[in-house]
């Protein structure tokens, strides 16, 4: 039971790795009750966010408490065994990797609501209508943007866009909202899987050969994985196909004006997107700074469009000019805020980050880790007598089915920590497996709880489910092809 549950959950935790190399900071309570009583609170604060459309529970609530009850208990264990200091500082720790993944998700969070202020999805949705697409064309048309902005776009970012696309044009049709929201997070974790920064876990492994120099994966090798993505996306899309409503969408195409500033916004928001990737791709940052600081650009200019409100109503008198330029607003008169938009975003979703990173970081501190990498990467090659180059094929498999019960930036924070000795067919298999295993479920990517917040009560956890087994269909077929197509690099 205790190598099960430690196969489960523990391999999620980059608090876990921190811990198994901390030497005289670190207490195994993998075989001790508080270790179980930590994993009883965790499953049950998972079930309750499984069932939040019946219980209507927002998700982040059981998750932020299960946080707060399982580090309030490794903590008072450290304090009883006179080590006060060192579950604070893996709290940090843990703290440090949500602070990347929150300022991150506010950011484009931020720029999405500016543009949905300014009219620019009800523009692209009048196009769209006018245009005389119907709703399994729209299905095909947001799946194919989403797979290909996704390796330069990242996979959170584009999903975000093309679910407020697809808000927009669906409208009530909840049906033709909660399959096409599926299919975007489908064809955006494949999309990004075959870019060095189309998601954060390609991020990491491609940041790790960077740092050592010798591997694991350098920037030409992910695009091997460009065929086998295709396939994982392509596959369930193809059967999802026949849900659709064969309809269109309600309302007729009449036209949208956009707000003053919009498709400036637009451009403001594709230059935050470079100045991420160029700040991680060519000065070695993180790339949240390279968001905060395209954050920057959206305040000067919503900082412009306040002061020069007015040139767009010269019917208002001096002294509705100076309130409008001192408070953003006079009456139900609004000019542009960005704070507005700060606050309009989806915290829901970035509070249950918050809970779910320490909760996984606390099971790891707790001692699961090191023996999950044992069972995993030894001991099941082992078993089942495969040869040196697919000895870890089983446990590279596994660690996409993992990612989609919690999230696969800690799944491949733990794997790129314990640096199994692999070739490059499985340093691949394994970026694949971690960046499309989180579809299956819901809440296994980042861009699946994102889509949950955003379409709330439309795209949800079960009506993900029900789907499960078509998407993964599709991510045993990747895995298949990319033995076929990549055959040479194992």
């Amino acid at each position: 039971m205790r190598i099960f549950f430690s196969s489960i959950l523990c391999l999620f935790s980059p608090a876990a790795v921190f811990a198994s190399g901390s030497g005289g900071d670190h207490l195994d309570l993998t075989n001790h009750w508080v270790g179980f009583t930590a994993i009883a609170i965790f499953a049950v604060a998972y079930l309750l966010v499984m069932a939040e459309e019946f219980t209507h529970l927002r998700k982040s609530k059981p998750v932020i408490l299960a946080a707060g009850l399982i580090w309030g208990l490794v903590a008072w264990y450290y304090q009883t065994h006179d080590m006060p200091h060192a579950a604070e500082e893996m709290v940090r720790h843990n703290l440090l990797e949500y602070a990347e993944l929150m300022l991150f998700l506010l950011v484009a969070m931020t720029y999405i609501n500016a543009m949905d202020e300014r009219n620019v999805f009800e523009k692209l949705r009048s196009w769209l209508v006018a245009k005389g697409f119907g709703f399994r064309q729209l299905f095909w048309i947001t799946g194919v943007l989403a797979f290909f902005i996704s390796p330069v776009a990242d996979n959170l970012t584009t999903a975000l866009l093309m679910c407020a696309v697809v808000l927009a044009v669906g409208g009530s049709n909840t049906k033709f909202v909660l399959i096409a929201c599926i299919n975007i997070v489908v064809a955006a974790n494949a999309g990004g899987a075959f870019s060095p920064f189309g998601d954060i876990t390609t991020l990491m492994v491609w940041q790790k050969s960077i740092v050592t120099v010798q591997g694991p994966v350098d920037f030409w090798a992910f695009f091997a994985l460009f065929i086998p993505s295709l396939v994982n996306w392509v596959m369930p899309a193809a059967i999802m196909h026949f849900a659709v409503p064969d309809e269109k969408p309600e309302g007729g195409g009449e036209s949208v004006e956009m707000k003053r500033g919009a498709k400036r916004i637009i451009v403001l928001f594709l230059a935050t997107i470079v100045t991420a990737v160029s700040f991680h791709n060519f000065l070695g940052m993180p790339p949240v700074v390279g968001m905060l600081t395209g954050l920057s650009y959206l305040q000067f200019f919503g900082f412009y469009l306040k002061k020069t409100y007015s040139k767009d109503h010269p019917h208002l008198s001096d002294k509705d000019k100076t309130e409008i330029e001192h408070d953003g607003q006079m009456g139900d008169m609004i000019s542009f805020d960005v704070f507005n938009k700060v606050a309009r975003a989806e915290w829901d979703t970035l509070l249950f980050f918050y809970g779910v990173v320490l909760c996984v970081g606390g099971l790891g501190f707790i001692g699961y880790l090191a023996l999950a990498s044992e069972v995993m990467y030894t001991q099941w090659g082992a078993a089942l007598e495969l040869s040196a180059s697919m000895n870890a094929t089983p446990a590279n498999i596994m660690v996409g089915v993992f990612s989609a019960i919690v999230d696969n930036i800690p799944v491949m924070f733990a794997v790129l920590t314990m640096m199994p000795d692999m070739s490059m067919g499985q340093w691949l298999l394994v970026t694949l497996t971690a960046g499309v295993g989180g579809s299956m479920l819901s809440i296994g990517s980042a861009a699946g709880v994102a889509l949950m917040g955003q379409a709330r009560g439309k795209y949800t956890f079960f009506g993900h489910l029900k789907w499960m087994p078509v998407i993964a269909l599709g991510y045993i077929a990747s895995i298949f092809v990319h033995f076929w197509v990549n055959a040479g690099s194992f």
